[in-house]
């Protein structure tokens, strides 16, 4: 039989019709949740008596397997702030992929796993239902090589320990020396970078009695800073290489612990070479 009425709307029981799976799925979702909020007052109870935590953990996985069913379910998982670390060792961390029951996923459980990752300070992982997990990474940033024990170590601004197996790609980063020059090396570089035309010239700074800086300069020239008032030093030694090109000098070290002098110890001259001797020819020749 023909419909009449040409080209009019689908009359209103079709679309209701094909809502009613949407609605369905809503409305069990919302009794789920109810039946969840519910029941936390009874596992609050139960959880107080060792039988009844097996039987909470069990209806927990049912929960999780349900609101999966419904659609619950991860579908993206947005990583921001990740530049360094391998973004499968990053999946790897959150225990979740695409189908995983977005509420089976814990927050608190992949932020301390992401957090174990070398490169990684620290994570803040949210669910944004119905099926995106969101990762924020703030990873460390390399600051220098610190050199202590005969070994060599990456660090951040902490001072904590980056693990890499090949330094080679950081050799343009300063190397601070000394069993406790970790966690005061970024006190340090900040205060090079207040003078940006002589801090690159720094290839090394030696933590000396736990107290100041030694700086090699250009791998030739030890600069001794004072203990207190270092960056007031600092800044004397850059306006000396500014005016006088200090620097360029032939000196060996530098000495700007005393606030009312400078001493200089400069690099001893070659010795001389001694003139060649003449061989007399004939000498010891008897008549």
């Amino acid at each position: 039989m023909k419909q009449s009425g040409g080209k009019g709307k689908p009359p209103a029981l079709p679309r209701r019709r094909r809502h009613l799976p949407r609605r369905i799925r809503r409305g069990a979702l919302w009794l789920l949740l109810a039946i969840a909020v519910a029941g936390s007052y009874g596992a609050l109870l139960a959880s107080r008596m060792p039988a009844g935590q097996a039987a909470i953990a069990q209806a927990t996985d049912r929960f999780i397997v349900a609101t999966g069913a419904l659609g619950l379910v991860v579908n993206e998982i947005e990583v921001q702030g990740r530049e360094t670390t391998d973004i499968g060792t990053v999946m790897a961390a959150l225990s979740a992929a695409r189908g995983t029951p977005i509420l089976g996923v814990s927050p608190s459980r992949a932020k301390e796993q992401l957090e174990t990752l070398p490169w990684v300070r620290s994570a803040t992982i949210e669910r944004r239902l119905p099926g995106t997990l969101f990762v924020r990474l703030a990873e460390r940033r390399p600051l220098a090589v610190w050199q202590h024990g005969g070994i060599q170590q990456l660090i951040d601004r902490e001072g904590a320990v980056i693990p890499v197996d090949d330094l080679s790609r950081f050799a343009h980063l300063p190397t601070v020396v000394g069993d406790d020059a970790a966690p005061y090396a970024a006190a340090l570089i900040d205060m090079l970078t207040n003078r940006p035309e002589l801090a690159p010239r720094v290839t090394a700074a030696v933590r000396v009695g736990g107290r100041r800086w030694n700086l090699r300069i250009d791998n030739a020239i030890d600069v001794m800073l004072p203990e207190e008032n270092a960056e007031s030093a600092w800044s004397r030694l850059a306006e000396l290489e500014r005016t006088s090109l200090l620097l360029k000098r032939d000196v060996q070290t530098v000495d700007l612990r005393l606030p009312d002098r400078l001493v200089l110890r400069v690099n001893a001259p070659p010795a001389p070479q001694a003139a060649p001797t003449k061989k007399s020819h004939g000498a010891g020749k008897s008549a």
